[in-house]
């Protein structure tokens, strides 16, 4: 098969997978390097490599479902909270065997539309690399992750997209 079929089929094969469907099978620690490797590798403005990512796993990644957890709750009022959307935030990360958080850094250098599209394409790259090594993924964005500014110890300049869920299928 030429790079052109690989490619193709790694494109049509990419989809997001839920931490439900995900085994308790950890995945190594040179595959986790390879995903966030391709990250780097995408295209950016004047080279700005504008992407921050932070890898959560074992007691880091507990702490980071309590956090999330906990923002939740006082993020809502009495009537708006769900205690089933409460449990989710907390099984989503556990479940997982890895989340990484994504994080934009706005160098000054370009628009920052430009420093998104990059790190869009970054996560596209990680999708791609999760696909070929059968890690099932997908990127979530949720309200709460905009009050995670602490736990990522984001700047001014920076701004969390979201978290990437990682687990083997």
């Amino acid at each position: 098969m030429n790079k052109a079929s690989i490619l193709k089929e790694i494109i049509e094969q990419r989809r997001s997978i839920f931490p439900k469907d995900y085994t308790d099978t950890e995945i190594s620690q040179e595959v986790i390097d390879e995903i966030l490797h391709s990250a780097t590798l995408a295209p950016n403005h004047k080279r700005t490599k504008p992407w921050r990512f932070k890898i959560f796993k074992g007691e880091e990644k507990a702490k980071l479902a309590s956090e999330m957890q906990a923002i939740y709750k006082a993020t809502q009022s009495e009537q708006t909270f769900l205690e089933k959307k409460y449990q989710d935030i907390g099984f989503k990360i556990n479940k997982s065997d890895a989340v990484v958080s994504i994080v934009v850094n706005f160098s000054g250098m370009v628009p920052e539309w430009e420093e998104i599209a990059a790190v869009s394409m970054a996560v596209q790259n990680m999708y791609l690399t999760c696909t070929a090594n059968n890690i099932g993924c997908y990127w979530s964005s949720p309200k709460i992750v905009e009050e995670l500014k602490d736990a990522l110890t984001i700047e001014e300049n920076q701004k969390c997209l979201g978290l990437f869920y990682m687990g083997v299928v």
